[in-house]
This record gives C-alpha cells, sequence and structure tokens, in this order.
C-alpha cells in the first residue's frame, strides 16, 4: 500500500493559496480567531514568506453587503478553510 493510501497526513495534497482578485468567506474554518465573524474578503495578495503547513498570510478588502470595500486587512488563515464566493453567472 502506497503513503497516499494509508492517509499520512504528509502524503495529501495541500490546498492551493488564492491568487490576487479571489472573493473568499472567511469565518470559523480558516481560523478561530473569526469564530464571531463572518465577511467577505478580496484578496490583494499572499505572503510568498513560509509559515505553518497549510496556513497563509492574505492582504485584502474586507467587503460589505454590496462587495465595496470597507477595510483593508492582513489576515492568517487556513488554507483548508477558504471558499471561494459564487460569482455570477
Amino acid at each position: 500500500m502506497s503513503a497516499g493510501q494509508q492517509g499520512h497526513p504528509w502524503a495529501r495534497p495541500q490546498p492551493r493559496p488564492p491568487k490576487p482578485g479571489d472573493e473568499l468567506w472567511i469565518d470559523r474554518e480558516a481560523s478561530v480567531q473569526f469564530a464571531r465573524q463572518r465577511f467577505i474578503f478580496r484578496v490583494i495578495s499572499v505572503c510568498p514568506k513560509p509559515t505553518y503547513q497549510g496556513w497563509a498570510w492574505l492582504t485584502g478588502y474586507q467587503l460589505d453587503e454590496r462587495g465595496s470595500a470597507v477595510d483593508k486587512r492582513e489576515i492568517f488563515v487556513r488554507l483548508a478553510g477558504l471558499r471561494a464566493v459564487p460569482q455570477p453567472a
């Protein structure tokens, strides 16, 4: 049996970091620091410096319900907890 079939964490593919322009839901799935918050975040950049595996520093804008930027933020998130905001067709 290969390592991937045994389910070793080091054998699992890691989620990819988002790209600038991506809009993401940020909530408790992204990090416990957002356990009582839920907002849309538009990515400006992803810090290229290494951090904990599966985590990343993102710089971007917190958006309001109309999609307008209300705050520029830098957030530390778990990549597996990020969900893309569906874009209208």
